[in-house]
């Protein structure tokens, strides 16, 4: 049966909750493993959907294995991650949507869904807009992040989730970041960072080791981004212009 299973008892006040699926750019999650490795966040508890792949992951150093999708706490900072070792299936991707929905309407907590949208590498940093679900929109108004340039539309598991929000009224959070469509974007993660996440928490969060160690990064993810390349539209989260499906 579909749940979320919680592991700590942990006290929150108005807890943001982080999401890292892979889409474009991994960019999400390039920014959910990095929050996870700066705040030294413990696990909390573990998302077992029926859309998500009933695989085992152990990581380098530790000796226990643990299911691909986890939610992980720093209490202190009033903050949850959703971090992700694999993609959500195309076909289920509603199911995971209604799936963690229905834990988080129970819930105080106010989701930060991330997106990439492709586009070409330039000089200048990677802009970064955002949009939101109930409230979300006014706490992005008053953080003075970027309204979107053109009409848009956010796909795959992200896009699900946000949709989902909006069906239920819950307060999210949508930050969308232009990231290479092809290779893992530690750069626009960093934007994600610095200029979406860190104000909506009220914590600095520091991006030196993003920065100082993107080719790493990069070369780390190129393998589960080149798996999202050959992924359906459906199971890979992105952002696009509307004008794309008009």
């Amino acid at each position: 049966m579909a749940h979320v299973k919680e592991h700590v008892d942990v006290e929150f006040e108005n807890p943001l909750l982080v999401e890292g699926l892979p889409g474009v750019g991994l960019v999400g999650k390039i920014a959910a493993d990095h929050l996870v490795d700066e705040f030294d966040m413990d696990l909390y508890a573990t998302v077992h959907c029926e859309s998500l792949a009933p695989v085992a992951v152990y990581h380098d150093g530790e000796r226990d294995v643990q299911p691909p999708v986890r939610i992980y706490a720093a209490p202190d900072a009033d903050l949850l991650v959703l971090q992700s070792d694999v993609p959500v299936n195309a076909e289920a991707v509603r199911e995971f949507a209604d799936c963690f929905t229905a834990w988080l309407s129970g819930r105080d907590v106010t989701a930060v869904y991330l997106s990439g949208m492709a586009a070409k590498k330039g000089d200048s940093p990677p802009a970064m807009h955002g949009v939101g679900t109930g409230e979300g929109g006014a706490r992005l108004e008053e953080l003075g992040v970027d309204l979107p340039s053109e009409s848009g539309v956010i796909s795959g598991p992200t896009g699900a989730l946000v949709n989902r929000a909006a069906e239920e009224g819950l307060d999210s959070v949508a930050l969308v970041v232009e990231s290479d469509p092809q290779f893992p974007d530690p750069e626009a993660s960093r934007v994600l960072i610095e200029h979406g996440i860190s104000p909506l928490v009220d914590v600095e969060v520091s991006v030196e080791d993003l920065v100082e160690h993107a080719e790493d990064i990069r070369e780390k993810k190129e393998q589960l981004a080149a798996k999202m390349q050959q992924a359906k539209d459906e199971e890979t989260s992105q952002a696009q212009p509307l004008r794309m499906y008009q």
